[in-house]
């Protein structure tokens, strides 16, 4: 028995498909991030699985009872899924306590451990006009999560948030998911924010879901340049320009697109299987850098964590055999 069953959804919008027959399923406990372009139906999806947006076609069931849509109830929105929009709203001149209050379904103690987690036990007093954008963020949140939710659904939580208060936010959402019975589906756009946070990835692209598989799939492994371009930087090498790459470890002529992502190059010895090129260019990124090396009339990026190379000099590329792909 599934938790979660979307079956054959879809849904026009002003004659237009936003999303098209989509079906999957969804486990108890299982951490689920979309990704896709802006206006590829990700938003739409995840209103339609908590009742807020009425399916054109098919179904979406949530521990074998169907969801229903908004033209089918008199309040949107299904007993047990808890939805945060990235437009959520706060009353004003309201204390954070009062608002939390509203709807409290835990007991005592489980409403302070949750607050712990949530990281807003010091802004109970306050008035919800005295919170930054990150603290409201995470005051909306517990406001769901007191309803005791089994499914969390989160549009874009990260959104318009500085680092500080979105790496606050980030960590109480892994907190949630770790610590609390709960199954929770995300949006981002970020990869930062999927790649090491969820159990299994789906791409969207024009209200289709591409790919889906682990982070570590669909980011070594994509099925498109679609795909890959969300997920981070990578290197895409002609059938006919991959000939010179031939011989480094795991690549192979097969007259396909050479894929690499820049950490999947490596500068190595003179002497070992490799290339001979030149550094165009070195970036810093903080944890890490990035280095433009040219090969004859070609370039490539590299990713390492030190960097003791300058521009001008040469090196000798080659890769790491078990991330070479092929698109």
């Amino acid at each position: 028995m599934s938790f979660l069953t979307v079956s054959n959804i879809s849904k026009n919008q002003l004659g237009v498909p936003v999303v098209k027959d989509i079906s999957f399923t969804v486990e108890k406990f299982q951490k689920v991030a979309i990704a896709g372009e802006t206006g590829s139906g990700k938003s739409t999806l995840l209103k339609m699985i908590g009742g807020f947006v009425q399916p054109d076609a098919g179904k979406v069931s949530f521990e074998e009872v169907r969801v229903e849509g908004p033209l089918e109830v008199l309040i949107p929105g299904q007993p047990g899924i808890a939805y945060l929009s990235q437009h959520f709203e706060l009353r004003n001149n309201y204390r954070v306590e009062e608002i939390l209050s509203y709807n409290n379904k835990l007991t005592e103690d489980s409403s302070v451990e949750l607050y712990d987690l949530c990281q807003i036990t010091h802004l109970l007093k306050r008035k919800t006009d005295q919170l930054s954008g990150g603290e409201k963020q995470r005051i909306a949140l517990a406001r769901l999560l007191v309803t005791a939710p089994r499914l969390l659904l989160l549009d874009e939580p990260y959104s318009n948030l500085d680092l500080i208060h979105k790496n606050k936010l980030k960590e109480v959402i892994r907190d949630i998911s770790e610590n609390l019975d709960i199954t929770c589906m995300l949006i981002s756009h970020d990869p930062q924010d999927l790649l090491s946070w969820a159990d299994e990835v789906m791409i969207m692209k024009d209200g289709e879901i591409v790919q889906r598989g682990t982070p570590q799939q669909v980011y070594g492994q994509p099925v498109n340049e679609y795909t890959a371009g969300l997920l981070g930087s990578y290197n895409l090498i002609s059938p006919a320009k991959a000939k010179k790459f031939a011989g480094l470890p795991g690549v192979v002529e097969n007259g396909k697109n050479l894929f690499l992502r820049p950490e999947s190059f490596q500068i190595v010895e003179e002497g070992q299987s490799a290339l001979k090129g030149k550094v165009k260019s070195v970036h810093f990124f903080g944890s890490f850098y990035e280095t433009v090396v040219t090969l004859s009339k070609d370039t490539i990026t590299i990713r390492t964590s030190k960097s003791q190379v300058k521009k001008g000099d040469t090196v000798y590329i080659s890769t790491h055999a078990d991330e070479v792909w092929y698109l």
